[in-house]
């Protein structure tokens, strides 16, 4: 069991690797995975494993007072689903191969997800911990998000698969509450001890909001109304997704989850009265809605709903008869549906189309096409000998028979299920005609074959093995169907025993069959009079459109988060701080009013020289509010944080102190590239009355503070855990330095998270300034080689390079390598004296801030050319191997090793395993910092020089545009002086000496020659 979810999960992994290697039949090779894992499911049920109660498990301690513990359990039921996940996944994935043409970039995404869904789905069926089955049941909706998401470029992919994951993951969170609920009154938390659970259900309080809760999340997992509508929107997903995900396994999580509790929750009163009319009114609904669409994946869709309903409320009853009756329609489901979906992406693939009124002559252009739809859709029909006919005659059968429901109740039901399989008929029939009929009257040429069947291909063979081994199962299994029946009753022998039932194809003339012949001869008839049927259905729909009502909640709830963030984010940054500032002072203060004070004793300092620093960051503080000049408000602030470092020293916390320098510092310098694009003074003056009511919160807040910590100080009753620490990371962290131990070793997990946000901080900044470019470089060695005459490394080509200041590239060439040594030193010696990663990479990052600043962007660039965001990647990896390498040796994570050793010129020297972590803090400090003045410094540094630039070459333009002018209008000017001046007659002996005849123009348009003699 365990290997099989494993090799489900390394093929997901290795999924992207090898398709984008191999190409499409990438995919054979996967399904050989889920049809290995098909073949020993079959192996255990034939072994008699599951006989008897028999089952496989599995079970690892992990936070077990929160129930969170690893219990898996393969038993009848988890190995009856497994059989649907893993064959239908097998012959998907098998599908795949022959259904995409091509292999763009994202098919190898998919190939994973789609494999990593196979992983899901199994693992939620073998969960015995209901909290873990939660866990696969959310990862099923987001891999089905992604799935449907395929075509992302589309808008309807996008909003079909937005729809499902928030249709879907709403359920999810509604069954999470019911979970906690009934788990807190019974102490439930396991599928294992629901039968045994030893008092009676339906007295558990609040048992019914329970099951309200958790059904919610199956229904809407299935598609029953009113969520039935996410699944037709799923249809945008390709073919293949909709044949797995959306007919045999997705979908089928509900129905597991109802199938599983059924057997003991239907004595609650609520179950039925909930369940019943909504599988039945989405029967009937779904089936009515089918028989409007022209699209063949819709009419599959509304049939898949309207089958769910059906299948739901039967099974639901809980009954063995019942349960019977419902998993042999989950399978009969699984075979007919699955093949009809990939029929229908055949026909798409082959046509290009999948609009019935592009289609017609396709059954006799492609006949095992044809044939393989046909006995699906008549397997989904209930027409004998097929074993979805012995599915519904035994679900029908069934329904007569329950006690559980008999009265109105029972028919009602009955009266449903007949009219629902009416139409379940009638939209077989419509299918098929749609799909593969010859529609002379729509296409009278070309012997009555449509455009898109003329230019269709050939049906490969990777297209028609899947489907048909379906529907291979189908026949064989309708007329053997003791297979089936053997395993099912297996199950039910196992939580509902009683008398022996079994599924065969003839129980001889008796009601069900009239049903079944009644259904069959009703269906047709409405299907033949299908015309009159169109024009009875409403234009709109009877009861409001579910998908339009999404809509609506959608818009309504945005409008409701508009108005309500617009009334308490008013877009002003001093009213939200002042607001926060005045609940911090008044609500603390109100609790300890009200409720129970303790003795306070207060020391003001243990030496005066605390004080005297006090007093010092008190006047700088005030003083600091008094400044308009940025910079010198800077550093007054500055000033109040190495007071706080000095007063950590004198109290004795010398690590404390080096890291509040070394933050402060780097604050100093991050601050000062933002505000050297910022003005120099501050001309906004607030308002005397605004400025007085800003004194009183500040000295509320002060004084509320102070108050409310020395209470809690106080108030301590129990010897303090740090007692302890300064022992407890000796011995179990191996390390002198308690402040290091606690942040790498005893709760390495918070700083673990911690890190992750500073990696995701630091990418949030970058992506702000460079905004829509790439901030990846291009990494190589570093270099501190001297260019010219200059003592750093950028080169001095550059006028700006030429004047900077000596005396800083000489203090700079001689303070980096120093610094760099003194940052390798902290790391080294973190661990047991003042130091660690944290310090460390402060220095580091302080030695290339100093490169920058005394070099600018150019220097930074040969400082440390490498691509920040793999410092950032490399720290995490580090800090995760650290916390998940003793898992391999059989321990927990985090587990302390130390190892001793001696080195040459050094001596004796502790190595402790938790110094890998602390080189993953240490590498994301860098990182994070690199990242700071790659961005805010050298990239801000860019943009400005690119402005400038563009200024310049604007201003030249300009000059050149006005030289232009200024050209243009002394030549208009000249000419025009010259054409002022009188010209003199023209003399006789000018006239005689023209070398030419004149020309003159006649009325007519034609030119005549005259050498001035008359004619």
């Amino acid at each position: 069991m365990l290997i099989l979810f494993l090799a489900l999960t390394a093929a997901a992994v290795l999924a992207p690797i090898l398709i984008r290697a191999m190409g499409r039949s990438a995919f054979g090779l996967l399904a050989v995975v889920p049809g290995a894992g098909f073949i020993w499911v079959v192996w255990e049920f034939i072994r008699g494993t599951f006989d008897n109660g028999g089952e496989l498990s599995l079970h690892y301690e992990w936070m077990p007072s929160a129930h969170l513990n690893i219990t898996m359990r393969l038993d009848s039921l988890a190995a009856l689903f497994s059989l649907i996940i893993l064959g239908v996944g097998a012959l998907v994935l098998l599908y795949c191969w022959g259904y995409f043409d091509s292999n763009p970039g994202r098919l190898s995404a998919f190939g994973g997800q789609l494999v990593g869904f196979a992983m899901a789905m199994y693992g939620l069926v073998i969960s015995d911990n209901i909290l873990l089955m939660y866990v696969f049941w959310e990862i099923t909706s987001v891999l089905s998000f992604l799935l449907v998401g395929y075509y992302g470029e589309r808008a309807s992919s996008r909003r079909s698969a937005g729809q499902a994951l928030m249709v879907t993951t709403l359920g999810g969170l509604a069954m999470l509450v019911g979970i906690i609920l009934i788990g807190a009154q019974t102490g439930v938390w396991y599928f294992s001890d629901i039968p045994v659970y030893q008092g009676d259900w339906a007295e558990v309080p609040y048992i019914s909001i329970g099951a309200l809760l958790i059904l919610a999340g199956a229904l809407s997992k299935s598609a029953i109304a009113p969520t039935h509508f996410w699944l037709p929107g799923a249809m945008a997903a390709p073919t293949p997704v909709s044949a797995y995900l959306h007919s045999a396994a997705m979908v089928k999580a509900g129905i597991y989850l109802v199938a599983r509790l059924a057997p003991d929750f239907n004595v609650v009163s609520s179950w039925y009265l909930v369940i019943l009319p909504l599988g039945i009114v989405t029967m009937i609904m779904g089936g009515w809605m089918a028989l409007r669409q022209k699209d063949l994946k819709l009419i599959l869709a509304y049939g898949t709903v309207s089958q769910l309903g059906f299948i739901i409320s039967v099974i639901s009853i809980g009954s063995r008869e019942a349960l019977l009756a419902g998993l042999a329609l989950t399978f009969g489901h699984s075979l007919f549906k699955a093949t009809l979906f990939m029929t229908v992406g055949a026909i798409d693939h082959t046509t290009g189309t999948r609009d019935i009124t592009e289609l017609s002559g396709l059954g006799r252009k492609q006949p095992l096409m044809f044939a393989l739809a046909a006995i699906s859709a008549a397997s989904m029909a209930g027409i004998p000998p097929l074993f979805g006919f012995i599915a519904k005659e035994t679900a029908i059968d069934s329904v007569l028979n329950e006690s559980m429901i008999q009265g109105m109740p029972g028919s009602l039901m009955l009266s449903g299920i007949v009219l629902g399989s009416i139409f379940t008929m009638a939209y077989s029939c419509y299918f098929l005609y749609g799909a593969f009929a010859t529609k002379r009257s729509l296409f009278p040429e070309n012997n009555g074959e449509s455009p898109a069947v003329a230019g269709s291909h050939r049906m490969t063979f990777d297209l028609w093995i899947a489907p048909l081994i379906l529907t291979s199962l189908t026949v064989i299994l309708g007329l053997i169907p003791a297979p089936m029946s053997s395993a099912i009753v297996t199950h039910l022998d196992n939580v509902a025993p009683g008398e022996e039932t079994y599924l065969a194809l003839w129980h001889g003339f008796n009601l069900p069959l009239a049903l079944s012949a009644l259904i069959i001869v009703v269906g047709f008839l409405l299907y033949w009079k299908l015309p009159i049927v169109h024009r009875l259905q409403p234009k709109t729909a009877a009861f409001g459109n579910a998908d339009t009502a999404y809509d609506a909640i959608l818009d309504y709830l945005r409008v409701l988060s508009l108005r309500l963030t617009a009334s308490t984010q008013r877009g002003s940054l001093t009213l939200n701080i002042g607001v926060i500032f005045l609940v911090l002072a008044v609500v603390p203060m109100v609790a300890l009013i009200l409720g129970e004070r303790n003795d306070v004793r207060m020391e003001l300092w243990d030496n005066p020289f605390q004080g005297v620093v006090a007093v010092i960051i008190i006047l700088v503080a005030i003083v600091a509010t008094q400044m308009q000049n940025r910079l010198s408000a800077l550093i007054l602030i500055g000033v109040t944080g190495y007071g706080l470092a000095v007063i950590f020293a004198l109290h004795g916390a010398p690590d404390l102190a080096l890291t509040q320098t070394l933050v402060e510092t780097v604050l100093m310098v991050v601050f000062m590239l933002v505000l050297r694009k910022m003005p120099t003074e501050v001309t906004w003056k607030p308002d005397p009355k605004n400025a007085r009511m800003r004194g009183w919160l500040a000295a509320s807040v002060g004084i509320s503070v102070v108050v409310f910590t020395i209470f809690a100080m106080n108030a301590r009753t129990e010897q303090p855990i740090s007692t302890y620490m300064q022992d407890l990371a000796y011995e179990v962290g191996h390390g002198a330095n308690t402040v290091n131990v606690l942040l790498v070793d005893i709760r390495g997990f918070d700083t673990f998270g911690e890190i992750s946000v500073l990696v995701v901080a630091a990418t949030g900044i970058a992506s702000l300034v460079y905004r829509n470019r790439s901030f990846r470089r291009d990494s190589r060695r570093p270099t501190l080689a001297t260019t010219g005459r200059r003592w750093l490394a950028a080169p001095v080509d550059t006028e700006k390079a030429q004047n900077r200041s000596l005396m800083v590239d000489v203090a700079t060439r001689i303070l980096f390598p120093s610094m760099i040594m003194l940052s390798v030193y902290f790391f080294f010696v973190g661990h047991n004296g003042p130091g660690g990663g944290f310090a460390g990479g402060l220095v580091a990052a302080l030695a290339f801030a100093l490169r920058y600043l005394a070099g600018g962007r150019d220097e930074l660039e040969e400082a440390l050319p490498v691509d920040p965001g793999r410092i950032l990647g490399m720290g995490l990896i580090a800090s995760a191997a650290a916390i998940l390498w003793p898992m391999a040796l059989g321990e927990p994570p985090l587990t302390s090793h130390i190892w001793d050793l001696t080195l040459p010129l050094i001596g004796d020297i502790h190595i402790a395993s938790a110094l890998l972590f602390d080189l993953g803090v240490y590498l994301i400090v860098i990182g994070l910092i690199m990242h700071i003045l790659h961005s805010l410094g050298g990239q801000l540094d860019r943009d400005e020089d690119m402005r400038k630039q563009r200024a310049r070459d604007r201003a030249r333009r300009l000059a050149r545009s006005a030289r232009r002018e200024s050209t243009m209008a002394s030549s208009t000017s000249a000419v025009r002086s010259v054409a002022d001046k009188p010209r003199p007659l023209p003399s006789i002996h000018s006239q005689a000496t023209d070398t030419g005849p004149a020309t003159e123009h006649s009325t007519d348009g034609t030119s005549q020659s005259n050498n001035g003699k008359e004619q």
